[in-house]
């Protein structure tokens, strides 16, 4: 059996899709179903059953048999302001979640975030000089990063610090989704990309979701490893150069600038870009979507499925 968090949630929902096609159905799904759009990230999927956070606390005894869990649940809205909550939820829960792992040697892969970085002045490799959060969610991911790294386990233990994830499945994440998807609604509602004045200065290293899912499946393919990780491409592309490629799929389109939220003064990363050499050092190389053909393939689920997965063939 294999145990997925946030499994109605953008990543999770893409992983749980490809663990289908593998054939790998004995899945539980663990999430909130806290938005009437999450529903239509899991309608094509094979699972065993779908479970709320705490009620799967509660009865994990009911889960013994289960091998793996990938701990992709979290609140990942950076603009949250009650920090309790953010804490109870992806810093204690994420500990309780990885007690009971460890109690039965289970393996455990989960996601963390480029959000710990901060504003990215002192590098993105995974050391401590590098860590400085911006905002209580990144904190919250540190916290965590660190609590997993005072461990001792004798079971596979892996931490993804995921960069900009775009791609398929993301639709219910409303403000929080990538700019791409931002880029290609506003596109098709009103003929016009909107990006935030500046930028052509504010980089981000774009992974297509389906690369994220080929990193979680590589450690779950070897499970002698474990440690954390990167996970991006080790590019860096500006906002304008991503509304410039989806511009020549969507030339109806035109690119505007609007003024910078005030609300994200201070807790915007203007960079980042991944230090993958721990990555590669334990085996992993690729190759990576460039943003050209993942934007393509993105814009086609858009355009043919309203920006979802489609149904798995037999």
């Amino acid at each position: 059996m294999i145990i997925v968090t946030g499994a109605a949630g953008f990543i999770g929902s893409n992983l749980v899709w490809t663990l289908n096609r593998r054939g790998l159905t004995d899945i539980v799904l663990v999430d909130q179903m806290d938005s009437t759009e999450k529903f239509k990230n899991l309608q094509h999927l094979q699972f065993r059953n779908l479970i709320a956070p705490n009620d799967f606390l509660a009865s994990l005894d009911s889960y013994k048999s289960a091998s793996i869990v990938f701990h992709q649940g979290a609140i990942t809205d950076t603009t949250l302001s009650d920090g309790a909550l953010m804490m109870q939820q992806n810093y204690d829960y994420s500990k309780q979640l990885l007690s009971w792992c460890q109690q039965d040697h289970r393996r455990f892969i989960y996601a963390s975030s480029a959000a710990v970085y901060g504003d990215g002045n002192n590098g993105f490799a995974i050391e401590p000089q590098s860590e400085n959060p911006l905002n209580i969610y990144g904190f919250s991911k540190l916290m965590f990063d660190r609590y997993v790294g005072q461990q001792l386990s004798h079971a596979q233990i892996v931490g993804l610090r995921y960069f900009n994830v775009y791609g398929p499945q993301e639709k219910h994440k409303d403000r929080m989704a990538s700019v791409p998807w931002h880029l290609m609604n506003q596109a098709h509602n009103v003929s016009t990309m909107r990006l935030f004045e500046g930028s052509e200065h504010f980089q981000r290293d774009f992974i297509h979701v389906d690369d994220v899912v080929k990193v979680n499946l590589f450690f779950m393919d070897n499970p002698s490893l474990s440690g954390l990780f990167n996970v991006g491409t080790g590019q860096a592309r500006t906002f304008a150069e991503i509304g410039e490629i989806l511009q020549k799929l969507m030339p109806f389109a035109s690119l505007q600038t609007i003024p910078f939220p005030k609300d994200l003064e201070g807790k915007y990363q203007k960079s980042t870009c991944a230090d993958l050499s721990l990555l590669y050092a334990v085996g992993y190389h690729g190759p990576w979507i460039s943003p050209e053909d993942g934007m393509t393939d993105y814009y086609h689920h858009f355009i043919s499925h309203g920006g979802y997965r489609p149904v798995l063939s037999a």
